[in-house]
């Protein structure tokens, strides 16, 4: 009986020390859009993708007015060239016409590279500084609001991470969610 009471008692303890031992896993929450979008590069990164647009859709708009202008001309005075002369300018206007797909197919693939360049560098602060802030708050793990369906407010470290970055919390917090922590499905 004594040696049944020690092995209860042996084991009572060192389930006690087990459960004791174990500490909580910290997990949080940070929506990186809203907080890539709050950034002041992102600003910059923003503005600079409207002027290389506008570039290219200004060299886009001279490619076209040049096309329509030979192609008034061919219309205007293809009746007094030759037959040899209207195949040169025919051939010539569908070099400018392929020469126009070709750029807008070009420049969507310019356009595609250079936002990729200008986030590139935006995301990884934020990441990388979300993980600073994970490591010292304790987080074990950092989710994806987005993928999320309910969460707490109290999980979420947008506020942290907005402050490390130097951002006004207050001023760029995401919106809270409906009342309970449900995110609407989209």
């Amino acid at each position: 009986m004594k040696r049944l009471f020690s092995c209860v008692l042996v084991t009572m303890v060192l389930m006690s020390l087990g459960s004791g031992s174990q500490a909580q896993t910290k997990i949080g929450y940070i929506s990186l859009q809203e907080l890539i979008v709050a950034m002041p590069e992102y600003k910059k990164a923003n503005s600079d993708m409207a002027d290389f647009q506008k570039a290219l859709q200004q060299q886009a708009n001279d490619f076209q007015l040049e096309f329509q202008r030979k192609d008034s001309i061919f219309t205007a005075d293809s009746t007094k060239w030759t037959p040899a002369m209207r195949e040169v300018k025919r051939k010539e206007l569908n070099e400018l016409y392929v020469k126009i797909v070709n750029f807008n197919q070009s420049a969507q693939q310019q356009m595609q590279k250079k936002e990729a360049d200008l986030l590139e560098p935006i995301q990884q602060k934020a990441v990388q500084t979300t993980q600073a802030v994970a490591k010292e708050n304790g987080y074990a793990y950092i989710l994806s609001k987005e993928q999320l369906i309910a969460f707490p407010a109290a999980d979420d470290i947008f506020p942290i991470v907005a402050k490390k970055l130097g951002l006004n919390p207050n001023a760029t917090a995401p919106p809270a969610g409906p009342a309970g922590g449900v995110k609407p499905k989209p």
